[in-house]
């Protein structure tokens, strides 16, 4: 009995250390990737032509995230400046010298499965990894 027991432990180990690096390896790329698409609405946003990141961009960017294989719908953005003002508003850009924030966020979803079955504590599937940057506006009307 104890040798099954041992042996029904090392399997689970074992498959473990075979598949955990996968999984990491896609925790990884979506981080990655997530950060990629703040610093290019970013480099858009706060060019000379624009001063702003608007619902339509927004769009843009939940279909290429789509395309890469994310749930746009879980996908959330947030948009700020250093100045407290919107930062969406296509009437009102953010002025040359004055950062433009974004935020974004994705949830892990059940990612981490394979961790919590073999004991490990793990992030709930509601908890979100994220990434943001700050670019300052370049807009001169």
């Amino acid at each position: 009995m104890k040798q099954i027991l041992v042996f029904i432990l090392l399997a689970t180990l074992l498959c473990w250390f075979m598949f955990a690096p996968v999984y990491k390896h896609i925790i990884i790329v979506r981080q990655a990737v997530l950060q990629k698409e703040v610093d290019y609405l970013l480099e858009i946003g706060a060019n000379g032509r624009h001063g702003y990141i608007n619902s339509a961009m927004i769009q843009q960017s939940r279909d290429r995230m789509e395309e890469r294989g994310f749930i746009s719908g879980d996908l959330i953005y947030t948009v700020d400046t250093t100045t407290g003002t919107g930062g969406t508003d296509e009437s009102t850009p953010v002025w040359r010298g004055t950062g433009l924030r974004l935020h974004m966020t994705y949830p892990y979803h059940r990612l981490f499965v394979i961790d919590q079955l073999v004991g490990i504590t793990v992030p709930a599937a509601s908890n979100r990894m994220g990434a943001s940057g700050m670019k300052m506006s370049e807009y001169v009307p």
